[in-house]
């Protein structure tokens, strides 16, 4: 298992889908930093729980192990919001997903053409293309 080689701060995802009247709601900010221990992913939460309730963290820390694949990260959560009604394990999974792999663009582990694929990630240095956009091939 590789390691994240560099610090990617300030990842926001925000899923917020309207599936009819409501759909799956999350909310995270965090920053990715290089492995401190052999372990996979270590995933500090200093949230209070009226952020991010302790509920969405097993589907976060899921989706996170999702995103990362095969890269070691240290995870700390610096912000993070739900909704009494549209939250959902379902979302956060989704959060962590994307973040995983942005903090993967971020480090450069991936192309910035994956960018394109995150919907609700935003990170400091990501390519935000304009609608109608097209990538040009190299």
């Amino acid at each position: 298992m590789t390691g994240l080689p560099v610090r990617v701060p300030d990842v926001r995802v925000h899923v917020k889908m309207n599936i009819g009247a409501c759909g799956p709601f999350a909310y995270i900010v965090a920053t990715f930093e290089p492995p401190r221990e052999d372990a996979a992913l270590e995933l500090q939460n200093s949230l209070p729980e009226d952020r991010l309730p302790p509920e969405y963290v097993p589907a976060l820390r899921e989706g996170l192990l999702d995103g990362l694949g095969t890269v070691a990260a240290t995870v700390l959560l610096t912000d993070g919001r739900h909704h009494e009604v549209d939250s959902s394990e379902y979302g956060y999974r989704i959060a962590g997903q994307q973040a995983g792999r942005a903090a993967l663009i971020g480090a450069g582990l991936l192309p910035p053409e994956e960018c394109d694929s995150l919907r609700w990630a935003t990170w400091p240095g990501r390519l935000r293309p304009w609608p109608g956009f097209v990538r040009p091939q190299t």
